[in-house]
Parts: C-alpha cells; sequence; structure tokens
C-alpha cells in the first residue's frame, strides 16, 4: 500500500515513516518534550547511524553502545540517554511479544479498534493518550482501519480533528494542531 506522510516536513524521514512501522513506533515513541517533527526525525537518525531498524538488532546491541549511537549529535531526543533506553525497551518487546514485527500489533488476530488499543497501551513507553494518538495516526494516515478505531481513539479518532501528529497532513495543519496544543496550554494553567 503506497502512502505518504508529512510528519516531519522532511522527505527522506517522512518516506521512512511512511513506509516502515517501527519507524512510525519509535517516532511516536521520541514524541515528548520536542517538537513534533524532531521526534518523527529520530527514526531516519537511527537509519543513518546503525543501516537500517530493526527490532532484534536493536534490542541485542549493547546498551552503551546503542546510547551511544542515539547520543551521537545531532541526538535524537532532548534527553537522548534515557530515551535509548526506552527504545530498546520498546524493541526487546516487540521481539518477546511479536517476534520483532510491529505490524502484528494491529493485524495478529484481526483485533477491533479496542483490542489494538490496549495492544498499544502494553507498550514500554506508551501510555493512554499516546497508544489513542497512536491509533489514530494509524487509521487517519497509514489506512489501518479495524473495527471501532475512532471510538478507541477517542478525541483523536476525530475527523476534523486538528489535535496531534495524527493529523499533521502538512505544514498548515502542523501549525494548526501546534496552535491547538498552545491553546490547551493555556487553558491548563487559567485553572
Amino acid at each position: 500500500m503506497s502512502r505518504t506522510l508529512h510528519l516531519t516536513q522532511n522527505a527522506e524521514a517522512d518516506a521512512l515513516l511512511s513506509e516502515d512501522p517501527l519507524a512510525l513506533l519509535l517516532g511516536m515513541l521520541l514524541d515528548q518534550q520536542i517538537p513534533m517533527e524532531k521526534a518523527f526525525s529520530g527514526p531516519k537518525v537511527l537509519v543513518e547511524r546503525i543501516g537500517a531498524l530493526d527490532a532484534h538488532r536493536i534490542a541485542a546491541m549493547d546498551p552503551e553502545e546503542f546510547a551511544a549511537v542515539c547520543v551521537t549529535p545531532p541526538a535524537i531526543h532532548r534527553f537522548p540517554g534515557s530515551m535509548a533506553k526506552r527504545v530498546q525497551a520498546l524493541c526487546e518487546y516487540l521481539v518477546e511479544t511479536y517476534e520483532g514485527d510491529p505490524e502484528r500489533i494491529w493485524t495478529e488476530g484481526e483485533p477491533d479498534g479496542a483490542r489494538v488499543l490496549a495492544r498499544l497501551k502494553a507498550l514500554p513507553g506508551y501510555g493512554d493518550q499516546k497508544a489513542r494518538i497512536f491509533l489514530a495516526l494509524l487509521g487517519k494516515q497509514w489506512q489501518v482501519t479495524p473495527e471501532g478505531w475512532r471510538e478507541a481513539a477517542g478525541a483523536y479518532g476525530d475527523p476534523d480533528a486538528r489535535r496531534s501528529i495524527a493529523d499533521v497532513l502538512d505544514q498548515g495543519t502542523l501549525e494548526e494542531v501546534r496552535a491547538w496544543k498552545k491553546q490547551q496550554k493555556a487553558a491548563a494553567k487559567q485553572k
């Protein structure tokens, strides 16, 4: 299936995210406390440094060696050491649970949206909100649409939403998502 994502506003990084489910999962994992484009560009940086994204290989790497890969400028994250540990933990979980194949999260046993959400929430580094956003990203941009996915994704599944990375289609929608997030932060400070 051909899909073209525009999450990072960088053609090469977006091409990787469009094709590689592990890249997409890792980008979502990295999406915290840094700009969305930086987070979702992290998998491309890893490919440049280790050759290819492979859950088995990343899980088996020496933690110090992998941390060095993540910390080397430009680092994959604002907190590259702790994120290196999270990336490895996620890859270890994928190897143990899905034989290293991240697509099995949303394909194994033809799960409905609620089941996919539960599987995402079980991933190391994924909480409820991150899992819902990722489910919305799968449905809206990867054409992974199990029955009930919009309901399971909650407000992130709304087709007209501009709340998260799931809604970023171009520079304009990226700015709309940023504006919504800024508005939410301002509202939270007022409480």
